[in-house]
């Protein structure tokens, strides 16, 4: 199978690129192409026209998106669109990343499953909503796969990291850091990520796909666990969402039940307790 994938040097592409290996794979970075530039697109697109095109790039700085509206549609909804009409010309499948960001029912206290209905509460969640519009109108064979908190060991390119290597960094700075603990997801590890994607291509199972490792955790949680495991002692200590602006609304409550995956009796997904510590390990952070 020849697999096209976008972003092939961010956190999950490079997850993807070790997952793919036994594939025909072709490793585009943002040098190779741009996903905001039709002829770009195209051009590569019909040049190697491959079976799959995995597209993971994406604008991704949740606060900046608040103050550059037109960026973040401009690549999180138009760059998915000429993707997706790239990818209908050529006959290919593809994949789409999206967020858990296009929810933010504030009263939510029970997971969402792909058959709830989106309700953006940011730029970001609003241009990463009209991305999937545009690919599930426009493309016959589509995998829209939202995913959640990600982190993976090559970091994220647009952050310059990720969450566990900035909180592991901030406490190895302070003697105490203040972390929200009313917002409730489900972090996911890149590594696992990509290996489901990887399965779900082999399938013919198209449509929307939540995938997260399993169980919940607060960001405040989530740092007591990292700094836990890092041997790190500093003092984490709880916050609301109020107490700890930020420009672009989160949502309070955005956990993703992988009930297509379920359904399908694929839903294998480790604990993000059990996934974060192959990932210290693999970074070398375990103590």
């Amino acid at each position: 199978m020849k697999v096209l994938l976008i972003g092939a040097n961010g956190q999950l592409g490079s997850d993807l690129c070790i997952s793919l290996k036994d594939q025909d794979l072709i490793p585009l970075t943002d040098k190779d192409i741009d996903i905001t530039d039709i002829n770009s697109v195209f051009t590569s697109c019909r040049h190697y026209r491959p079976d799959v095109i995995i597209n993971t790039a994406g604008y991704v700085l949740v606060d900046e998106c608040e103050d550059n509206v037109d960026l973040a549609f401009r690549v999180n909804a138009l760059g998915a669109r000429i993707v997706a009409v790239a990818a209908q010309e050529i006959g290919a499948v593809l994949v789409h990343l999206s967020s858990d960001y296009v929810f933010g029912d504030e009263q939510r206290n029970h997971p969402y499953t792909e058959f709830d209905a989106p309700a953006p509460l940011s730029v970001y969640g609003s241009s990463k909503l009209a991305g999937e519009i545009f690919v599930q109108h426009l493309c016959s064979k589509y995998f829209i796969v939202r995913t959640s908190a990600l982190f993976g060991v090559a970091g994220s390119m647009g952050k310059g990291g990720n969450f566990v290597e900035t909180m592991i960094r901030l406490a190895q700075q302070k003697d105490e850091l203040r972390v929200v603990n009313d917002q409730v997801f489900s972090p996911t590890y890149a590594k696992d990520l990509a290996y489901k994607i990887t399965q779900l291509i082999d399938t013919k199972y198209y449509g929307i796909f939540h995938i997260t490792n399993g169980g919940t955790c607060s960001w405040y949680e989530f740092t007591g666990e990292i700094l836990k495991l890092a041997g790190i002692n500093t003092t984490v200590s709880p916050v609301t969402t109020e107490q700890y602006p930020q420009k672009a609304m989160r949502p309070r409550y955005s956990v993703l039940s992988n009930y297509h995956l379920k359904l399908l009796g694929m839903d294998d997904m480790r604990p993000w307790q059990d996934a974060l510590r192959h990932y210290m390990i693999e970074k070398g952070h375990l103590k």
